[in-house]
C-alpha cells in the first residue's frame, strides 16, 4: 500500500497557503519551494549567497524529517529574483550538487516578495544517494 507522508515546518506561510513543506509518497519526494528565511529567528538575509546557504540548510533539514539527504536529489528548480545573481548563485548551487548533478531548472521570474532573493524546489528519490548510476556524456 502506497505511504503519504506530508511534513510542515510549522510556517505560517504553510498554514496560510494550506500546503506542506514535503510530501513523501513512498520513496519520491517532493520539496516545495523554500526560501532562505531562518526557522530560528524568522530573519532572512539581505546577502544572496547567504540566502542562499540558508535556502540549503533549510531543504536538508527537511529532507532529514523523511530519512533522506541532499545526495537523493534527483531535480532542482532554482528561482533567482534577480538575473545579475545567478553566477553568484550558481556557484554555490553548484558547490552543493557537486556529485549529485540533479537535472536542473533555473529561472528568474518574479517571486512573492523582493525580500527573496532566490528560492529552491527539489524533488528527491530515497535511496538515490546509494543507487548505481551510469553517467552518459551526449554532444548537442
Amino acid at each position: 500500500m502506497t505511504k503519504v507522508v506530508k511534513v510542515k515546518t510549522g510556517s505560517k506561510f504553510e498554514e496560510h497557503g494550506s500546503y506542506s513543506r514535503i510530501v513523501a509518497v513512498d520513496n519520491w519526494i517532493f520539496v516545495s519551494n523554500t526560501a532562505g528565511r531562518n526557522p530560528q529567528t524568522q530573519q532572512i538575509p539581505e546577502d544572496v549567497i547567504e540566502q542562499t546557504v540558508q535556502v540549503f540548510a533549510n531543504i536538508e533539514a527537511a529532507l532529514a524529517s523523511v530519512g533522506a539527504s541532499l545526495a537523493d536529489v534527483v531535480a532542482s528548480r532554482v528561482f533567482i529574483q534577480n538575473p545579475e545573481d545567478t553566477p553568484s548563485v550558481m556557484t554555490t548551487v553548484g558547490e552543493k550538487f557537486r556529485g549529485i548533478n540533479p537535472a536542473s531548472t533555473v529561472t528568474c521570474p518574479p517571486l512573492g516578495s523582493t525580500v527573496y532573493k532566490v528560492e529552491i524546489e527539489v524533488t528527491a528519490f530515497k535511496g538515490a544517494s546509494v543507487a548505481d548510476v551510469e553517467e552518459i556524456k551526449i554532444s548537442l
